[in-house]
């Protein structure tokens, strides 16, 4: 089963970014290994990434149109884009909404989320493992 793994602004330039936030993974290593994880439990990932709210938001209509799985990175757009949170509203299969960082650990401003509300559940704080958590917490949900 085909998985849409979507990550937002800013990811693409992991390993320039704060390590102590961010890890020290680059964003091709980490598509490696959220990539083989997925393949490894059974998964087709498509891994994107864009800086750019738009292309984001017809991404998440093609996932909805085909009711494909998404595990969402939203970056800084989790905080302010109500036309994406509108969009993830519109997905039909679970949407599982991750973190690299724990939002609420850092600054005020990111401690609200505009997609949690929408998406089926929430993993943060764990770095890369963030994304094979919710690798695994997909595979459960859609085996039910």
């Amino acid at each position: 089963m085909k998985v849409l793994i979507l990550n937002g602004p800013n990811l693409d330039r992991l390993d320039i970014r704060d390590s102590a936030i961010y890890g020290e993974l680059s964003y091709q290593q980490l598509c490696d290994r959220v990539g083989d994880r997925a393949r490894k439990i059974g998964f087709e990932p498509d891994i994107r990434q864009s800086n750019n709210e738009s292309e984001i938001i017809g991404w998440l209509h093609e996932a909805a149109d085909s009711s494909t799985p998404v595990i969402f990175n939203a970056a800084a757009f989790t905080h302010y884009s109500y036309a994406i949170r509108d969009a993830v509203s519109m997905l039909k299969a679970p949407v599982i909404e991750v973190h690299l960082s724990n939002p609420m650990s850092r600054e005020e401003f990111r401690h609200t989320s505009v997609i949690s509300g929408v998406a089926t559940g929430s993993i943060a704080g764990f770095g890369v493992d963030s994304y094979l958590l919710a690798l695994e917490a997909m595979r459960s949900l859609l085996q039910k």
